[in-house]
């Protein structure tokens, strides 16, 4: 080993049932760098470093950490050698305070018994340290994603490792968090630590790493200092193709109004939205995060409880107090906590397809039916799959993503709602959800986008309705859209006149 290296990873080969995740890939990191991972979904990143910290043992290759040969058996065993990672799919023990779930499983202790008192003047000082306004007695539970994003990312750093791993940390992060990661990923650099960033954020890419890896369908494509890059060579690398248009529009003949809301309100949290939606129109809801956006789309499905306001579709008035009543009325949300609230992870793909259709397939339950829809949906989708029987939590992020729209278009809605439709999805999978939705649109389907990208809202929507602090500040057609002019109307300032 140089000495220019803390890890390096060679000829990693990781096989699963029928998949060959890793075909003989390697990363080296230098010490006090940031060295970003990039790839599709499904290119073998996580898994990648799922080997390295003892989640899924490599088929073969060769680790060296600090210039030692290691294979770690546990994550534990990871930890206590230096090696943190922060997962995207966060899973805290809500039931428990923050202090708890910052030691979890390394408490400190007096004889027998756990230490409180220490426990808590360690994760003061450690938040104090990260600069982090958390409270340590605060139940898991009650935190924001966001809040949760942060804890997790103190307790990387309290284990004071030599590497840390950050798989899409700022996807639940505001832009004020995010700039406060990027803070302390600089600390951790002076520290001489070195991070290990997967990301699909080419703003952020470029701002923090030193060194860039991309890996192509679970091969090793090529690595390079950041500087020597830019967003059009990464993109090539990663797809193997030149992107072209990352938002397909298309214009689709707008057509009569499907969906008309009248001052719908729920709670605190959406007061008076008024919009109406046209047979043929992708309609973007933009804002900041905790604008209300989500909370509107799922009011008017049934999910969260209307106290005031009308919903009429093709002219009727709707009384939806639940997502069945909502889905018998032809309209779909696609969520946007995939695995919250969509995917079922042990179920194949096929049951997950079927899911909101059940009631089509009679009963007994039609098998023959079920499994011709959900092939004519792989195919219709491009799903990269080994069967339709794999369970979905074996797909990557894009094509699980794939499986929930195919999901929601196998009930055949009028209205379909996505909501962050490509949240922590790659480059690639991304333009071909683009493609679906415009086409969808050209088929008629009247669409709610709702999306914190800008350049994927004012890419994507014939208008844009904008909302701050659960209220409606504004729609704003697609010819007259700027950033500057959307960020107005997201904190609130809207212009006059």
């Amino acid at each position: 080993m140089s000495e220019e290296y803390i890890l390096e990873m060679h000829d990693i080969v990781k096989e699963f049932p029928g998949v060959r995740a890793l075909k003989g890939v390697q990363l080296k990191v230098r010490p006090g760098t940031v060295h970003t991972l990039m790839g599709e979904n499904g290119a073998g990143k996580s898994t990648l470093m799922k080997c390295l910290i003892g989640i899924h043992p490599p088929t073969s290759g060769k680790i060296l950490f600090k210039g030692k040969e290691i294979q770690f058996k546990t994550t534990l065993e990871a930890m206590n050698s230096g090696i943190s990672m922060i997962h995207q799919e966060l899973s805290p023990v809500p039931e428990r305070s923050v202090c708890d779930n910052v030691w979890l499983g390394r408490e400190p202790r007096k004889g027998l018994i756990v230490d409180h008192k220490k426990m808590k003047k360690d994760c003061v000082e450690l938040f104090r340290k990260l600069n982090l306004d958390l409270d340590p007695d605060e139940k898991m539970g009650n935190l924001t994603v966001a809040k949760m994003q942060m804890v997790e990312i103190a307790k990387a750093v309290s284990y004071e490792s030599q590497i840390v791993i950050m798989d899409e940390p700022t996807s639940a992060l505001t832009e004020t968090e995010v700039e406060h990661l990027f803070k302390i990923i600089e600390d951790l650099k002076k520290k001489n630590v070195a991070i290990i960033y997967i990301s699909h954020k080419m703003d952020e890419i470029f701002r923090i790493s030193d060194d860039i890896t991309v890996y192509r369908d679970g091969e090793y494509i090529a690595t390079d200092r950041a500087e020597n890059l830019n967003v059009d060579k990464l993109i090539q690398l990663m797809v193997g193709r030149e992107v072209g248009a990352m938002f397909p529009k298309v214009e689709c003949a707008i057509g009569e109004t499907v969906l008309k809301v009248e001052n719908l309100s729920s709670g605190r949290a959406v007061k008076n939205v008024s919009f109406e939606l046209h047979r043929g129109e992708i309609l973007g809801f933009a804002g900041l995060v905790g604008a209300g956006r989500t909370e509107t789309v799922e009011t008017i499905f049934g999910m969260r409880h209307k106290t005031s306001g009308k919903v009429y579709k093709d002219g009727k008035e709707l009384q939806i107090k639940s997502p069945e009543q909502a889905i018998r009325n032809k309209i779909a949300l696609l969520t946007e906590d995939r695995r919250g609230n969509g995917i079922v992870g042990l179920l194949s793909i096929k049951e997950n397809t079927v899911l909101a259709s059940l009631k089509s397939y009679g009963f007994p339950l039609n098998h023959a039916k079920m499994r011709t829809d959900t092939d004519e949906y792989i195919k219709k989708l491009n799903t990269k799959t080994p069967s339709m029987d794999t369970p979905i939590k074996n797909l990557s992020g894009g094509n699980q993503q794939k499986v929930l729209v195919g999901r929601w278009l196998l009930t055949d809605p009028d209205v379909l709602i996505v909501d962050e439709p490509t949240r922590g999805i790659d480059v690639g999978a991304k333009a071909e959800i683009h493609s679906l939705i415009t086409k969808l649109a050209g088929e008629g389907k009247a669409i709610i986008m709702i999306s914190s990208e800008l350049p994927e809202v004012m890419g994507m929507a014939d208008r844009i309705l904008v909302m701050h602090e659960g209220e409606m500040t504004g729609i704003i057609d697609r010819k007259d859209a700027t950033s500057e002019l959307i960020m107005q109307y997201a904190t609130g300032d809207v212009p006059q006149g």
